[in-house]
């Protein structure tokens, strides 16, 4: 399938967003640790929640999809092991606990997702083997046992990984005794996972210094939850709004998940009115300036903004830098703006202030853009979900038309997103 589109219309309107990929997709696997039945209203049907209903569903799961909600019961564990998944994606690792907890045993396949690198699981064997599991690793999935069950123990994350950080969570919620995770991701969607968890009866609290703690609890019963907005496509139609010079509403946008990018668009030259339990309005005051920014960790710029605020800084007076901190290969999509007449570099310099993992590893993880640049119409092809929306904002911004193949990317994380980019004003097609 393909986009087709036209460049140059300044879009403005109204748009609504939808549940949070990332919070969605845990909220399914985490309905797994309960024979009950779950509901998850403003539920996104998009690209990966649809693997995960497949994944849950071979695992024993009954789904029913109604409007804007998913109802989903787990009465017991069918398939402790998962091997025929139509698509690969990062979710089968969160499936451990629940399936050791309920069954003692699981395999699921290695993991998948967006094609930004490896993503090592190594925080997650690691942590589970200190809960009582014994993983083995073949040539094409994970087999985990836990003879004596799941125990609680104290874990000290080497890096605030947000999966691994749920993984835990998902596996010490049934487990025996306490788990304590200290140097925990503390993002919106793993607090929006703990919500959910406290209401079907787990016991969690939150420390200082991104501690979190677990008491085991022997049963879970079933709940109905809201799933947040998804702040990565409030980012996404932001970023829009500005690069078009447009004006777009974005309903259901929350200010407090969206702190360091608030203040970035400010500072870039974009600017953003808060509309109290509603939205935030987003628009550019005149024209945009250089800026240096860093990915990391919540609150901090998130590695998933960077892509769409590349597009942004192409227009922007001067020389702007990103340092890409979280993972090491994230600027696939450089050349693809490039083509389109963006002035681009990637370096293996750290270009920042912020510690690095990455320092003097060889990673092209820092990119300088110049700008402004008049940027052209291309054909391109989709890398992974969060270039995949890069792309398409600099083919709204660009003259002339764009063709973009592979757009299942881009909907395995937003939904009808050419419908919804139409009512704004866009001119954007689809095709088979």
């Amino acid at each position: 399938m393909k986009f087709f589109i036209k460049g140059k219309d300044k879009l403005n309107g109204e748009i609504t967003l939808s549940g949070a990929k990332n919070a969605a997709s845990k909220a399914m696997v985490a309905s797994l640790l309960t024979e009950d039945k779950v509901i998850l209203e403003n539920f996104p049907r998009i690209g990966e929640t649809e693997i995960t209903a497949e994944l849950c569903e071979f695992i024993g799961s009954k789904i029913k999809f109604n409007d804007s909600s998913l109802e989903i019961k787990t009465p017991a564990i069918k398939n402790f092991k998962v091997t025929s998944l139509s698509r690969k994606n990062r979710i089968p690792i969160l499936a451990l606990g629940p399936l050791l907890a309920r069954g003692g045993e699981a395999e699921i396949p290695f993991l998948g997702g967006d094609k930004i690198g490896p993503r090592p699981v190594n925080l997650h064997l690691s942590a589970l083997s200190k809960m009582g599991v014994e993983v083995e690793t073949t040539s094409d999935s994970y087999i985990a046992k836990a003879p004596n069950g799941l125990k609680g123990t104290l874990i000290n994350l080497e890096f605030p990984s947000v999966g691994a950080t749920e993984n835990i969570i998902l596996s010490a919620v049934l487990a025996q005794g306490k788990t304590i995770i200290k140097n925990a991701a503390v993002e919106p969607e793993v607090l929006d996972l703990i919500k959910m968890l406290q209401n079907m009866g787990a016991i969690i609290g939150l420390g200082a210094n991104r501690a979190i703690f677990i008491d085991g609890v022997k049963s879970l019963r079933g709940t109905s939850h809201y799933i947040i907005p998804d702040r990565n496509e409030a980012v996404s139609f932001a970023c829009l709004a500005v690069a078009t010079n447009g004006r777009v509403f974005v309903k259901g946008a929350i200010q407090e998940h969206l702190f360091t990018f608030l203040n970035a668009l400010r500072l870039l030259g974009g600017e953003y009115e808060v509309k109290e339990k509603e939205g935030i309005l987003f628009y550019r005051r005149n024209g945009l300036s250089s800026l240096e920014i860093e990915t990391d960790t919540h609150p901090g710029f998130m590695t998933d903004w960077q892509q769409p605020f590349a597009v942004l800084m192409t227009q922007a007076e001067g020389r702007s830098v990103i340092h890409e901190t979280i993972y090491e290969d994230r600027f696939g999509y450089a050349a693809d703006l490039n083509s389109m007449g963006a002035s681009i570099k990637i370096s293996v310099e750290c270009l920042g202030e912020l510690p690095c993992r990455f320092k003097g590893k060889g990673f092209y993880h820092s990119a300088i853009i110049n700008g402004p640049s008049e940027l052209k119409g291309v054909s391109i092809t989709v890398r992974d979900l969060r270039s995949g929306i890069a792309h398409l904002i600099a083919a709204l911004t660009a003259s002339g038309e764009s063709e973009i193949s592979g757009i299942e990317e881009i909907e395995r994380g937003y939904y009808k997103i050419d419908e919804r980019l139409r009512s704004l004003g866009a001119s954007i097609k689809k095709t088979d």
